[in-house]
């Protein structure tokens, strides 16, 4: 498997079109069918899309030049709440994710432990 079919697995892994994998990288979306079929002639044209993609996805660059490892690399976990909230900043204001954390940050510490001891109580039931 080429680095270009690697690109496409990662593209359809992350559920977009090409046209919105190329808009999260500043290209169009022929420079993106270009990179999938290995038909970019610059290396640096490459090379500067390669270091974007890992950047901008989390991409493993091991993963992504030699399809060794993890596609991705792990998030920490102050890393996954900064996507989390990130993400939520863009849905609108009605959408259930934003309304639950809005009443989470409401919660006093007495209702936090009673929170935690629902979330033990069903974690237990797996």
């Amino acid at each position: 498997m080429n680095i270009g079919e690697r690109i496409e697995i990662l593209r359809k892994d992350l559920g977009m079109s090409r046209r919105v994998f190329g808009e999260r990288l500043g290209v169009s979306e022929s420079v993106i069918v270009n990179i999938e079929y290995d038909r970019l002639k610059r290396p640096d044209q490459k090379e500067s899309l390669y270091k974007l993609i890992c950047k901008e996805f989390n991409v493993n660059e091991e993963w992504l030049r030699n399809g060794t490892g993890d596609m991705f690399i792990p998030l920490t976990r102050s890393e996954t709440i900064s996507s989390f909230a990130g993400t939520l900043l863009k849905e609108e204001d009605d959408s259930f994710k934003r309304q639950l954390i809005e009443v989470l940050a409401q919660l006093n510490e007495n209702e936090w432990e009673v929170l935690e001891g629902i979330a033990k109580k069903l974690a237990k039931k797996d």
